[in-house]
């Protein structure tokens, strides 16, 4: 069944005409009183657009069923992470069958002692909607546990502390918090952030058990609209650090984590375009930066000399390797570098005895340090994966070199990685640049264009989007699909050049990418145009709106998930929760050519009448981040302006923000819903194993 041929008639928004005069040009915004999020109108249309979604999809449900149960039934419900050490104790979370989310536990003294329950996430979730546990994070003493909460989407935290032998909350009870906290050395203070009116984390607080909140005194204030503050604890626990940081300058304020009530000292001033971070060992501090290197370099600094001008080198800047992070321990500093796309642990011991590099088995992978709670410790943990292997713990013992498996992601249903196989290709850019794109696909697989294929891109903020595994991708794999992962420019797969080369005047260098790897996939017969799906949330919504505009004959489906694509409107208007922030990324449109760059690929202002194809875009109503509107009225002007016949929906989640819903199960059914959308649209034999092709 086609869910096309049962379609009732869309809602229709009306046009009302809101005009911007800048530059000498007007810009019409026909769909701007969608803003109002508590105007009746708006919410009734956002409403009707689900129902519409709803009805649509009706004839979808028992597909839908069963891909949830299919999804399910790969995963262990009954699960749970590894025991990181941490003291007298060993902490871990687990999973049981049933419930939604997590439930943070541990033993003291040794693995087989009894289960003390910290906190059962499901319980705390019970009542609500949504539920987001935040930030959490135990005392020195193991006494207590701090930790944040969100029951609305919105980012903005309740804070409280939970007394561990008592089970019960302190009165201390935090409000308009943001994500980071960090507890000083005598478990008796805590500093913790707060956000302006526009949603930036802009003040640290210092606050001791038992005062009153109202009373907690502000450390540090940041007025620079452009950056973030953080607070956090170094490993050594001797210091507490607040990080301060924009997309491109950052700058970092100490304390001895012993005297909670004395005041923050600045590490090193900024200096606009200078990013650094700091850990500490012993009479030093270390230090990652990108300090005349643009891929960052390794240096140290005395304790009472911190200035950029005390700073020394370790590791120097290498051209095509990024250091993307530091981890310092009691005996070692363990680096983790990228190279050619692909990450490496580098060890390199105090003592003088030599690096060491940590060596992976495949030849396209993903790895991200583990829990190392413990300053002192002769292992390092960290977590691998491939697109055909599953999440595995490690843990690397220093001293003798070996490599011991800590936990692997149980797959169930007779998962066997052999059946598949996974690639490392290029595409070659309109301007001659070769770009990554990772695939998996089922072994034997006939070149001859005939395969569905799923191709997800995200390109911004240097973020890489690693080549990882996932049970759900199963799901198209056994289906006859190929799954390919787009590293374009904007991201940061090559270092912080490739992430340049895809930001501010030369952001359209991420879309034309995304177009050269579609192209590359059909070319070599991995899939056509006519099977072939495109996928990206946020940011990557911005991609693969801006990509549909440029060329909508390319793409069969889009799944836009809380799509970034109102882009002038947004970033003219900094009372937006994250704008300001926004402009050393995208460019700053009070500045005319940042306007008329940012003008030529907003995907909502370049929307023309074009036979689009299918689409399903996703909005949150509590999104901060990027605000419902964007998806409701890019939706909206698609209706007005598309031709041909093509499937158009919009599912607005009332009750969740920029994240979706909050627990598993829930996950798994828009999981379902969405890939129910994908085979319904896809013209393959394979697209639904549970029923009529």
């Amino acid at each position: 069944m086609n869910c096309r041929q049962t379609s009732p008639e869309p809602p229709l928004a009306r046009r009302v005409g809101h005009t911007t005069s800048i530059f000498g040009r007007e810009l019409v915004d026909d769909y701007h009183w969608l803003r109002n999020r508590e105007a009746p109108e708006v919410l009734a249309y956002l409403e009707a657009e689900n129902a519409y979604t709803e009805v649509v999809m009706a004839p979808t449900e028992g597909l839908q069923e069963a891909l949830y149960e299919e999804m399910l039934g790969r995963i262990l419900e009954d699960d749970s992470s590894p025991p990181a050490r941490n003291g007298e104790y060993y902490y871990y979370t687990r999973t049981e069958e049933g419930q939604a989310y997590p439930i943070y536990c541990r033993k003291h003294g040794d693995l087989q002692a009894g289960e003390e329950i910290l906190l059962d996430v499901n319980a705390l979730a019970e009542g609500h909607e949504f539920f987001h546990l935040g930030d959490l994070a135990v005392s020195p003493d193991h006494r207590l546990v701090a930790y944040s909460f969100d029951t609305a989407g919105t980012e903005n935290f309740e804070l409280v502390v939970k007394d561990l032998a008592s089970g019960m909350l302190l009165a201390d009870l935090l409000e308009g918090v943001y994500y980071s906290l960090a507890w000083a050395v005598d478990s008796r203070t805590l500093f913790y952030t707060t956000t302006d009116a526009a949603h930036r984390p802009y003040r640290v607080h210092r606050h001791r058990l038992g005062d009153e909140p109202s009373h907690d005194e502000v450390v540090l204030e940041e007025a620079d609209e452009r950056f973030f503050a953080t607070v956090g604890l170094t490993r050594s626990r001797e210091y507490l650090v607040i990080s301060l940081a924009s997309n491109t300058t950052s700058e970092a304020h100490f304390l001895r984590a012993d005297q909670p009530d004395g005041n923050f000292r600045v590490f090193a001033r900024r200096r606009q375009g200078v990013e650094y971070d700091i850990d500490h060992r012993g009479n030093r501090f270390f230090v990652r930066t990108n300090l005349e290197a643009k891929n960052f370099r390794l240096m140290e600094s005395a304790l009472d000399e911190t200035g950029m001008e005390s700073w020394h080198e370790l590791v120097a800047h290498r051209a095509h390797v990024t250091i993307e992070s530091i981890e310092v321990f009691r005996d070692r500093i363990v680096v983790l570098e990228r190279e050619n796309g692909l990450g490496r642990f580098l060890v390199r011991p105090f003592d003088g005895s030599g690096e060491q590099t940590i060596e992976l088995p495949e030849p396209v992978y993903a790895v991200a340090p583990g829990s190392n709670l413990e300053f002192d410790t002769p292992y390092y943990r960290f977590v691998y994966s491939s697109l055909i292997t599953p999440w595995t713990t490690f843990d690397y013992e220093v001293a003798t070199r070996r490599l011991e498996i800590r936990k692997r992601q149980e797959v169930l249903g007779g998962y066997d990685p052999e059946l598949y196989e996974t690639r490392r290709l290029a595409a070659t850019a309109p301007d001659g640049v070769e770009v990554p794109l990772s695939i998996v696909y089922r072994r034997g697989l006939e070149l001859d264009g005939s395969s569905p294929c799923l191709l997800y891109g995200y390109g911004a903020y240097g973020a890489t989007i690693e080549p990882a595994f996932s049970s759900l991708n199963l799901t198209l794999l056994e289906r006859g699909f190929v799954y390919a992962i787009a590293h374009v420019r904007g991201g940061g797969m090559l270092g912080e050049l490739w992430h340049d080369a895809g930001k501010m005047l030369d952001k359209r260098n991420t879309f034309t990418d995304f177009i050269a790897v579609a192209e590359r996939l059909i070319a070599d017969g991995y899939t056509s145009s006519r099977r072939l799906a495109i996928r990206g949330g946020s940011a990557g919504g911005l991609l693969v709106g801006a990509a549909v505009n440029l060329r909508p004959d390319l793409f069969r489906v889009v799944l836009a998930h809380v799509p970034f694509v109102d882009v002038v409107n947004t970033m003219l208007d900094d009372s937006i929760p994250l704008t300001v922030i926004e402009y050393e990324e995208w460019g700053d449109p009070r500045e005319v050519e940042d306007f008329e760059h940012l003008l030529s690929y907003s995907p909502y202002d370049n929307v023309t009448a074009a036979d689009y194809p299918h689409m399903l875009v996703t909005a949150g109503l509590s999104d901060p981040r990027v605000q419902y509107w964007e998806p409701a009225k890019w939706v909206a002007r698609l209706r007005a302006l598309k031709t041909g016949h093509s499937v158009l929906l919009l599912k607005t989640n009332m009750g969740a923000g920029h994240s979706g819903p909050s627990g598993r199960y829930d996950y798994l059914r828009e999981r379902a819903f969405e890939y129910a959308f994908l085979f319904e649209q896809l013209p393959s034999p394979l697209r639904d194993k549970t029923g009529p092709s």
